[in-house]
Order: structure tokens, then C-alpha cells, then sequence
């Protein structure tokens, strides 16, 4: 039984993230978690306001996302009509991160699908702000879903990796279990203009095969040139369905998540990004 939660903001984007999510797990058994978190919209607007005035605002918006929730369910269930699937409505008096961190352990969650951005982000970014919190603090894979991408069976996917990193078996698990059920090709992408790897990276390539029995994986190695560009190229060149990138200290990730800006961030990928965290849980 899989857990997967969804975050929402009721925007187009969060309902495609989560026709995607439907579609992924269609023959799974999961129980899918509809999450949205409110604490942002009673702490913005009325933070000056009277105790009187902001207890009643606040119970007017978790009413307003109580039933907001309650609608998505029933017209889910009503929709789709799985009798492998269980959904659940979850208001939050909290941020983002932290109700989707606290959540995750609470219910033990395998992945949290969203959208690339929500209703308030720009057409010209790719990732909204929300996102990109998501992707840097949140303990648990998390699954990006561009607005405009119509639903593929991820049957090839990228997994960029310098294999420095010590991989978690439970997210590598989330990996072959995906690849196993598609029949995936998992193309595993080396930047580099050194062939030779060194023991810590040869023990963690063999870890990376090892863990990943169901995927038809292959190795692949290009040599050095803007990485986030050569990823986009190969995504474009080999028609991948799925971009699998790990998130952990010092890696082409973080870099890329720690800009000043998200305008910075020099990836843009078309196609839904699995980020996998390599953080303590």
C-alpha cells in the first residue's frame, strides 16, 4: 500500500499534479492524501488585527478549506472510481514545509506529488516559490508535475548522478518500484571528462545497480559542459518521460536550489522531476 500526499492550492496545476498521480498509481494500491496547508492566507492578510477579528477570519478560511477538501474527494472518488485507491482530506494551520514534513512522518508518506508552480506563479518560471521551499526542506520524495504536460507512462527515465552520493535504499526502492511497473529504461548519466571513478564511487555505482533489480539500467557518460544544459539536451535528444535527481549536500542540486533567485535555476525540465532527499528522516 503506497502513501502518497498531494498538496494543494485548488489551482489547474495542482489538479493536473494530481490527474498525473491518479494515472502513476492506477494499478497500485495507495491511499492518497489531499493536503492543503492555510496558515500563509490567516497570517498575511490580518498578522494587525485584533485577537477577535483574527480567530474568526481564521475559522472562516479553515471552514472555506475544509470544505474545498471535502469537495475534492468526492468529486475524485466520483471521477475515478478505483477500488484500489482511498483518499483523505487534511486542512493544515500550518506552512507548507511543515505541515508536508510533519504529515510525511506521521503517516510514513513515500512521495508527495505537486505541481511545478501554483496559481500565483509566473507563466515565465518554472518553478514557483513554494516548490522550490519543497524541494530544499521537505524529507521525502517529491514528484514535480509541469502544468502543461500531458500524462506519459514514465517507460524512460533520467537519473543524472556524479556517484559520490551514498543513495537511501527506501528512495532508490521508490525508483524500482516505478521502473519495475513501466518496464523503464533508467538511463543513469555520468557528466564528466574523467572515465576513471574512484572506490567511493565505484561502490556506490554497484549500490545504484544493485538496488535497482526491476529498471533496464543503463550507464551513460558525457563529458563536461553546462550541466543543467546537458541534461536538458539529453532529456530532449532521448525523449525521456521522467528526470530522477537526488538532493544532498554539495551536489549539482543544491547548487542549483540555493540560488538568490529562482530565475537562476538553470534547469528547466519539461517533463516531471522526481526529487529524491538524501536528508535525515
Amino acid at each position: 500500500m503506497k502513501n502518497i500526499l498531494i498538496p494543494t492550492d485548488f489551482s489547474n496545476n495542482a489538479e493536473h499534479a494530481i490527474s498525473y498521480a491518479l494515472n502513476v498509481f492506477k494499478c497500485e494500491r495507495a491511499n492518497f492524501y489531499f493536503l492543503h496547508a492555510y496558515a500563509d492566507e490567516v497570517y498575511g492578510p490580518y498578522h494587525k488585527v485584533d485577537a477577535e477579528t483574527f480567530e474568526k477570519q481564521k475559522k472562516i478560511i479553515a471552514d472555506d478549506s475544509e470544505n474545498k477538501l471535502n469537495k475534492l474527494v468526492t468529486e475524485t472518488q466520483t471521477k475515478t472510481h478505483n477500488p484500489l485507491h482511498k483518499y483523505e482530506a487534511v486542512p493544515a494551520f500550518e506552512s507548507l514545509v511543515d505541515a508536508l514534513n510533519n504529515f510525511a512522518d506521521l503517516k510514513n508518506i513515500d512521495l508527495i506529488i505537486m505541481g511545478t508552480k501554483g496559481k500565483t506563479a509566473s507563466s515565465k518560471i518554472t518553478f514557483g516559490s513554494n516548490t522550490v521551499q519543497v524541494f530544499k526542506y521537505v524529507k521525502c520524495p517529491v514528484l514535480a508535475v509541469p502544468d502543461q504536460y500531458d500524462y506519459t507512462q514514465p517507460k524512460k527515465i533520467l537519473f543524472p548522478s556524479n556517484y559520490m552520493i551514498p543513495y537511501k535504499r527506501r528512495e532508490l526502492k521508490l525508483l524500482d518500484i516505478l521502473a519495475g511497473e513501466f518496464k523503464a529504461e533508467v538511463h543513469s548519466l555520468y557528466i564528466s571528462d574523467f572515465v576513471d571513478l574512484s572506490h567511493r564511487q565505484l561502490d556506490n555505482k554497484k549500490f545504484l545497480e544493485e538496488s535497482l533489480p526491476h529498471a533496464r539500467l543503463s550507464f551513460v557518460t558525457k563529458g563536461v559542459e553546462n550541466r543543467a544544459k546537458a541534461i536538458s539536451t539529453y532529456i530532449t535528444d532521448h525523449k525521456m518521460d521522467l528526470l530522477v535527481m537526488v538532493n544532498s549536500r554539495h551536489s549539482f542540486l543544491e547548487d542549483m536550489l540555493y540560488k538568490s533567485t529562482i530565475d537562476e535555476i538553470g534547469l528547466s525540465p519539461t517533463i516531471p522531476f522526481l526529487v529524491m532527499q538524501n536528508l535525515s528522516r
